[in-house]
């Protein structure tokens, strides 16, 4: 009898398993890095233990103790960080005496972040975010590995969003290949320098003002300083108060606008230099940032929608931004912030032009909205007016028969006026209607949102409707989806007609609870 050897192919039985992918760690020059960021984190303690030891005593030492615990904390760090990426997950582990182990199917991958401060660039390294639709959770930072090579962050991009099932090579390998153009396609828009002229009207610097403001009163009054001894001091005070009331009230008020103005330009040229959106390779790619540069990378597949958001004072000058709706990104840390930004604070046509190029229709943007009625009108002005008649009136009987001045209660009647210019304002912004596949909602006065949100990601309805809202027959009708706010509000709409727009956006969804 001969022997006859089966093909390796033909055998039975279960084959070896697959080799798992190996731990790499952050890249080596991040030991420079680290401990350089524990140490400003630890700089108010550290520079306090000094300030209370200046007589005297072991501050001194302790001082040193905590610079070097800070120093070896950075270290440990590095050392007990690793990473993997396999065919279907990602893990990161951390921490030396307490280890923890995160691990995330890679299908849940919605989003990819690239930053880098300016200690990280002049190393050659970025900070790596990957957003896995959880990232909004209180003290959940997701998947974040802080630092990879540029090289090494681009690749692990590509391979995330591009789905590919081949585990990455090595990082000897990765690191001295040349960084893959994630965003290569079609620009959709790319920073203009006429744009600075919209950072005053964003007032993203009156936070940063108020807070160095606060920050060097409190060290004046630490310090037992007595600025009035300054010329300038004295030259300003001197001025104030030989002014009339008003006089000085619109200098302070000019003084403090040109600053935070000031402020808003230099952090608008600071976030959004060299901003660039584009399109291609089904994902939607931002980068941008003078010292601390961010590139945020979004599968269109996980693109719910668009929304033009125009503030009171962007309105003024004709401005807007233009933001995503889309899974995995954070919400509730501003659009800046959280990622979501498509285009920052811009002509309106232009913010207008770039949320046709992402919905792939133009029109959309254009189309006419259908108008609430009168009773939505009605609901507008009694909000807004009554409130400030009530304080009118209120104050005006406190200085009859309270005796306070004239003063207090002729100072709200211009309250009445604006909350009359409020509530049409806020009518003429309300709308909603169906454009294809899209429900267009726009609502909003001090801010006014046109919010095009793709029926596909509409996941369920809430109906609402308070007592003088059941009394006109009207609800206020929100679209639920798990992109964005994941809330959408369609005001004071007609109940029949809520029932009609919630069947033409998602067919057949209210047919089981529908009477016969």
């Amino acid at each position: 009898m001969t022997a006859v050897e089966m093909p390796a192919s033909t055998q039975t039985g279960p084959g070896p398993l697959p080799a798992a992918p190996e731990w790499r760690r952050l890249s080596p020059r991040m030991l420079l890095v680290h401990p350089v960021i524990e140490l400003l984190r630890a700089a108010p303690a550290l520079l306090g233990i000094l300030y209370l030891s200046r007589n005297g005593g072991a501050g001194q030492i302790w001082s040193l103790v905590g610079l070097v615990g800070v120093v070896v904390y950075g270290v440990v760090r590095w050392l007990t960080t690793t990473y993997r990426v396999g065919p279907e997950q990602i893990q990161v582990r951390r921490g030396l005496v307490r280890r923890s182990v995160l691990s995330v199917p890679r299908d849940r991958v919605r989003t990819v972040d690239l930053t880098s401060h300016a200690m990280h660039r002049l190393l050659g390294l970025t900070r790596i975010s990957i957003g896995t639709g959880t990232s909004d959770r209180k003290g959940d930072n997701g998947l974040r590995l802080d630092a990879l090579t540029v090289a090494e962050a681009t690749r692990l991009r590509e391979e995330l969003l591009h789905r590919s099932t081949a585990p990455l090579p090595s990082t000897a390998t990765a690191t001295g290949a040349p960084p893959v153009a994630a965003a290569a396609g079609t620009v959709v828009a790319r920073f203009r320098p006429a744009w600075l002229g919209y950072g005053p009207f964003s007032l993203s610097g009156l936070l940063p003002v108020v807070v160095v403001v606060g920050a060097t009163m409190q060290f004046v009054s630490e310090a037992k300083l007595a600025p009035e001894r300054l010329g300038v001091f004295t030259a300003v005070g001197d001025q104030l108060t030989r002014a009339p009331l008003g006089v000085a009230v619109a200098e302070v008020l000019a003084v403090c606008l040109v600053i935070v103005g000031l402020a808003s330009t230099l952090g608008y040229l600071f976030r959004f230099w060299n901003f660039t959106l584009t399109r291609g390779n089904g994902v939607v790619h931002q980068s941008r940032g003078l010292v601390t540069t961010r590139a945020i990378t979004i599968e269109e597949r996980r693109l719910r929608g668009v929304e033009i958001s125009e503030a009171l004072v962007l309105r003024l000058v004709s401005g807007a931004r233009c933001v995503a709706i889309t899974t995995g990104l954070r919400v509730g840390h501003g659009a800046e912030r959280g990622g979501s930004l498509l285009l920052p604070p811009a002509p309106r046509s232009e913010a207008e032009r770039v949320a046709g190029a992402i919905l792939d229709d133009p029109s959309i943007v254009h189309a006419p909205l259908v108008e609430h009625g009168p009773v939505a009108q009605r609901r507008r002005y009694t909000r807004a007016v009554v409130p400030a008649l009530l304080l009118t009136g209120g104050l005006w009987l406190l200085h009859r028969y309270a005796s306070w001045p004239d003063w207090s209660w002729q100072l709200s009647i211009p309250l009445v006026f604006l909350a009359l210019i409020l509530a049409k304002d806020r009518y003429r912004n309300l709308g909603h209607a169906m454009v294809g596949a899209r429900l267009v909602i726009r609502r909003g006065a001090l801010v006014r949102r046109r919010s095009m949100l793709s029926c596909d990601g509409i996941i369920g309805w809430s109906v609402y409707q308070s007592f003088f809202q059941r009394a006109n027959n009207l609800v206020t009708l929100t679209a639920t989806t798990a992109a964005g706010k994941q809330r959408y509000a369609v005001q004071d709409i007609g109940y029949h007609e809520a029932l009609s727009l919630m069947d033409r956006a998602v067919p057949d969804l209210l047919t089981p609870f529908l009477a016969d």
